[in-house]
């Protein structure tokens, strides 16, 4: 389909337009000199990954979802959880990369799924090592060494799979042959690069609104807000932070987000902008507030106290465990409870095992 760009009254998107590049512009200065900028980071992807299920109709519990990441589960991980940390990993790797990259041809090849090409993987090894034959050389033998080790496994993998017949049958079951997500991501990137002369962050909702008029994706689809959110980033007027997109829209009405009216959606949209910049600010604010009381607990401690790393570590997770507690500080179970202790940290779980606190 062809999505139009001129198909929106710009009168009745201005006042929302404003109020959400206000907001946004306030949260990434704050956080662009924050000292609690990296714990804030890590809480805000915890929260997008479990509000993004939420718009999807399923509920994830924040404590399963640290204790997987942490690889710490206490049950068999469901499909929605697995899914959502598929989503948090995703995030992390978008906030972790260059602004520009989510967009690119490399980033989008990689959050699709879509493994490189051999000889451009050699080409990229080439290039790299250009000064260096022994440094050069010793990449290729690594690379070959991967490469023969990941053909026997698609080899043995191979010998016990299905009958072609029943792969193809499987696979139509998934997936439909007539959607053509390559075409689709072109007249996507197609409307992201004809709407560049407009103000970020509509362009940024545009963005979104065609990604869900296009179709992009089959499956996935929650990789739109996340690309909507890495444009507003390339744009630099969210330099310090990739915005929770997903926080925002959950606080969006549903007959709102999926309204007949484009002029409607898009405003509904720009409100999840301004609604994800407030929910940061208040979650800045609350750890801000946070970090200040346990500081004032600890102070006069000795030097070899681990009493201030426990703080990082809470500062930084939703929700600690006492076996995160041991991984991270280096400490046996009592001594992590000791330390939960004297810290007054909020108990989550009420259990005698699997125990886990957060702030209060």
């Amino acid at each position: 389909m062809t999505y139009l760009l001129t198909d929106f009254d710009l009168e009745r998107l201005v006042s929302p337009l404003a109020t959400a590049t206000a907001n946004l512009a306030r949260l990434d200065e704050r956080i662009a000199r924050s000292a609690i900028r990296e714990g804030w980071t890590q809480r805000m992807h915890f929260r997008d990954a479990i509000a993004c299920q939420w718009l999807d109709g399923e509920l994830v519990h924040l404590e399963d979802l640290v204790l997987h990441d942490a690889r710490m589960d206490i049950r068999a991980p469901t499909h929605e959880l697995i899914r959502t940390h598929d989503m948090l990993r995703t995030r992390r790797q978008m906030a972790g990369q260059e602004a520009s990259w989510a967009l690119s041809a490399a980033g989008l090849a990689q959050l699709r799924g879509r493994a490189p090409d051999r000889v451009q993987a050699f080409a990229a090894l080439e290039r790299k090592s250009m000064d260096s034959g022994d440094a050069l050389e010793a990449e290729m033998n690594a690379l070959d060494a991967v490469l023969a080790r990941a053909q026997q496994t698609l080899d043995a993998v191979t010998k016990t799979q299905a009958a072609p017949a029943t792969r193809e049958v499987e696979h139509s079951l998934i997936y439909d042959a007539d959607w053509d997500e390559d075409e689709r991501l072109r007249q996507w990137l197609g409307v992201v690069e004809a709407s560049a002369h407009l103000p970020p962050v509509l362009r940024t909702a545009l963005a979104l609104e065609a990604w869900h008029a296009i179709g992009v994706l089959q499956h996935t689809r929650w990789l739109g807000p996340l690309l909507a959110a890495s444009l507003l980033r390339e744009t630099g007027l969210t330099a310090a932070h990739l915005v929770a997109l997903h926080i925002g829209l959950q606080a969006v009405p549903r007959e709102e987000r999926q309204a007949k009216s484009r002029n409607a959606r898009l405003c509904a949209t720009l409100n999840a902008l301004t609604a994800a910049s407030q929910a940061g600010l208040k979650e800045h604010d609350r750890l801000l507030l946070a970090k200040g009381h346990l500081e004032r607990r600890v102070a006069g401690r000795r030097s070899s106290s681990r009493l201030p790393d426990l703080i990082k570590l809470v500062l930084s997770h939703p929700v600690v465990s006492s076996g995160m507690i041991e991984a991270h500080l280096g400490v046996s179970a009592q001594g992590a409870v000791n330390l939960v202790t004297e810290l007054g940290l909020r108990e989550v779980t009420g259990r005698q095992r699997f125990r886990a606190w957060g702030l209060g």
